[in-house]
């Protein structure tokens, strides 16, 4: 995610946090913390629900994680979908619709979709009223730049790191489980974990369909908010107890901080149980992370990157850029003739045909990294450079091998 609060959806800023990029200068990133609903989709290929999740504005489509929850994705559900509600403001000239025709709209919506009545009086008692703590922290976010200078040395810290690897040490079986399963690596899921969750110590306080009702009846997002209530309401029909669906005020839920639509099409149980427990089981929570970095393009083998040393320029190098969208992609032997060097060497898993991206995302003078194409599928957990790097960064961090 990005930057705001320690126990909260978009924004738990230098603490779990999550916020959304909403520009980018060359040498830093701007955030805002919003309600951050997880892209499951690259900016360079949008689908119709990536940009739906960002409300169609492509500046809402960078986003970056300060130790953050509320990253989940939304995607276009495996199956039959969903019925589509449509966009309404919930809103007259006299104000809000009440929150009585509000919940009566998404009852009827849920019942067209076969979702039984039972299931949906359960859940929708879990909203008796709109959340006003949700919408205070919707209507006061606050906006800061970061250098990733900055932003590296708060949330890749040496407390982070230590608790990464006690998880590693831990969980090392459980990792390996997941990591043979679904053929991912061990480096993004954990860095994935850290930053969403602080490893699962801070998940959210805010019962997820309080959240997203309250989101959605307030109307400045209503199309996305509905569906991903929704969503919520599939999950409880596929037995997943609402009362325990909890989260960040902006709806992303458990240690990897999934929103419903994500929770539906990547969220899997390690032995086979359903519903997947992504709040209270490890196994199932990093087998949820491999299974989204699998479906998104990671290859086995292959890292994510690592830190290169560029020749001293005013400008810089032709190709390299400060982030994944405006960097060229050469073999790694291509950067090496330019003069391009790896810190340490070149990583197990890289030729010199390896094609590679150069960034510096604050630019000549600041720290390069040579990028993959698994850095892409990492920045589709959510499209931040910054995010993307820190992943790896902290992944690579705590991982002894």
């Amino acid at each position: 995610m990005a930057a705001s609060r320690p126990d909260e959806g978009p924004g738990r800023g230098l603490e779990p946090t999550g916020e959304t990029v909403l520009a980018a200068h060359p040498k830093q990133e701007r955030f805002m913390v919003r309600p951050h609903p997880q892209l499951s989709t690259f900016p360079e290929k949008p689908t119709p629900s990536h940009n739906q999740a960002m409300g169609g504005r492509r500046g809402f489509l960078k986003q970056a994680g300060l130790w953050g929850m509320g990253v989940a994705a939304t995607i276009t559900l495996p199956g039959a979908a969903l019925a589509r509600p449509r966009h309404q403001s919930h809103r007259s000239a006299a104000g809000r619709q009440s929150w009585e025709a509000y919940l009566g709209h998404v009852r009827a919506l849920a019942l067209a979709n076969g979702i039984p009545a039972s299931v949906i009086n359960a859940a929708l008692a879990m909203a008796a009223t709109p959340n006003q703590a949700i919408i205070k922290r919707d209507h006061h976010q606050p906006e800061f730049t970061m250098t990733w200078a900055q932003y590296k040395a708060r949330v890749v810290n040496p407390n982070r790191i230590s608790q990464g690897q006690q998880a590693w040490a831990q969980y090392n079986a459980t990792f390996n489980e997941a990591v043979n399963r679904y053929g991912a690596s061990p480096v993004p899921i954990l860095g994935i974990w850290g930053l969403e969750s602080g490893f699962g110590r801070v998940q959210g306080k805010f019962n997820v369909i309080s959240a997203l009702a309250t989101l959605a009846w307030e109307g400045r997002r209503a199309k996305f908010f509905t569906q991903q209530l929704l969503d919520a309401l599939r999950m409880a029909a596929g037995g997943v107890n609402p009362a325990t669906m909890m989260g960040s005020y902006a709806g992303a839920m458990g240690q990897p901080q999934f929103m419903p639509s994500a929770y539906l099409h990547y969220a899997t149980s390690m032995n086979g149980q359903t519903p997947a427990n992504i709040w209270t089981s490890v196994p199932d929570v990093l087998a949820s992370v491999a299974n989204y970095l699998a479906k998104s393009g990671w290859q086995a083998g292959m890292p994510w990157g690592w830190e290169v040393t560029v020749p001293p320029a005013q400008a810089a190098l032709p190709g390299v850029g400060t982030g994944w969208r405006n960097s060229m992609a050469r073999p790694v032997s291509a950067w090496e003739g330019m003069g391009v060097r790896p810190v340490g060497g070149l990583p197990s898993g890289v030729s010199e045909g390896t094609v590679v991206k150069v960034i510096q995302p604050d630019g000549p003078g600041g720290q390069a990294y040579a990028v993959t194409s698994n850095f892409k599928a990492i920045r589709a957990y959510n499209p931040s450079d910054y995010y993307a790097l820190a992943v790896g960064i902290l992944g690579d961090s705590c991982i002894t091998r």
